[in-house]
């Protein structure tokens, strides 16, 4: 199997690789767009800041050829972001696959922290590739909405889009490559859409 991971400037690409290494699948990490359109499943993995990785994604054209992709394709926490409408984050225009605005946490009470960080529980799972009550690891100051994309919810400060799903295109906030045997079976699912 042919498996991309798009490269741009953005963090975690690294723990993605390594993850479907241990998985058999040796992985080809490029911002070429014709090997993006061969591959047979894309990873959309990130880590940072929503207008720069807009900016470099557009410079390269690269939105473009995500938002075309016929194959299945993971965006991963900042990826799932940057498929959507628009981000909060830099005030920047997405990608556009799904219909959703990407929000800033705001805390409501003192023990809220920004940035979200650690093991929370996936519920109202309506995506083969997730398992309800299922914990995973998330790290992240920007959410998206629930909304008719949303495959997984998770709850901190108010309910969330821990994954989305709309066609070929599947996307987690939170990080299958750091959730253990959970998330090593979410991204073996993946591959075998």
């Amino acid at each position: 199997m042919n498996v991309a991971i798009v490269k741009y400037n953005a963090g975690n690409i690294y723990s993605v690789v390594n993850a479907l290494k241990r998985l058999g699948v040796e992985p080809l990490l490029t911002d070429d767009a014709e090997q993006l359109q061969k591959a047979d499943r894309v990873l959309f993995p990130g880590q940072g800041e929503a207008r720069g990785a807009m900016e470099y994604l557009k410079a390269h054209r690269l939105d473009e050829v995500i938002r075309n992709l016929q194959q299945p394709v993971l965006g991963i926490c900042v990826g799932q972001q940057l498929l959507c409408q628009h981000s909060e984050e830099g005030d920047v225009d997405c990608i556009g696959v799904f219909d959703a605005e990407v929000k800033r946490f705001q805390p409501v009470r003192h023990e809220d922290k920004v940035p979200c960080m650690g093991w929370n529980r996936l519920t109202n799972v309506k995506s083969p590739l997730f398992e309800d009550d299922s914990y995973v690891y998330f790290v992240h100051s920007y959410y998206v909405p629930l909304c008719e994309d949303t495959a997984a919810t998770a709850d901190y400060i108010l309910p969330y889009s821990a994954a989305m799903h709309k066609g070929n295109f599947y996307a987690c906030q939170f990080h299958p490559e750091k959730s253990g045997k959970v998330g090593e079976r979410i991204i073996q699912n993946f591959l075998e859409l």
